[in-house]
């Protein structure tokens, strides 16, 4: 996965002073990057059987809906608070620098539907387990989680242990 890393930029003192972001608008911007990272995740997700593909706002999205398509699976949006239009349920969860709150509509999953929820960043797992929360509380059965980037150094695979965690490109 060197390729890919080699297409994210490193921005630092974002969104907070002491944070090293790890861009993604580099490796989107370079067609190869962009359906590299599409075809890895089809070819790891291909045999899972996958009802739904959730994805995270709002870098999640760039990934979750080729994914959903070449999936042959619906596609649901995990979005912030205040921005779905429908009755939703939402999490509160804590991120490296600050608190947030994830939202999603109510008759967004089946019970028994197999989900697979996607995002660009794995750090402290807090958005992913928020997003794992929502998911079962519907009735879903996650049935991984992906991201583009995962940050080692922080504790996102103990906050989602007992998930499956798969990852690109790793730091």
């Amino acid at each position: 996965m060197d390729d890919l890393k080699a297409l994210i930029r490193d921005v630092p003192n974002f969104p907070i002073p002491g944070i090293i972001f790890k861009d993604i608008t580099t490796l989107l911007k370079v067609p190869e990057g962009l359906k590299s990272v599409t075809d890895y995740l089809i070819d790891r997700y291909k045999d899972e059987q996958i009802d739904l593909v959730a994805a995270i706002e709002s870098r999640g999205f760039m990934f979750g809906t080729p994914l959903a398509i070449a999936l042959g699976a619906g596609f649901i949006p995990i979005r912030k608070a205040g921005k779905l239009p429908a009755d939703t349920i939402h999490r509160e969860y804590a991120l490296e620098y600050g608190t947030a709150r994830l939202e999603l509509h109510r008759d967004a999953v089946q019970a028994g539907q197999r989900v697979l929820i996607i995002d660009d960043v794995l750090a402290t797992g807090g958005t992913a387990k928020a997003a794992v929360e929502l998911v079962e509380e519907l009735g879903g059965k996650v049935i991984g989680t992906a991201f583009v980037i995962e940050l080692s150094f922080l504790p996102g695979r103990a906050t989602l242990a007992g998930t499956d965690v798969f990852s690109l490109v790793t730091y």
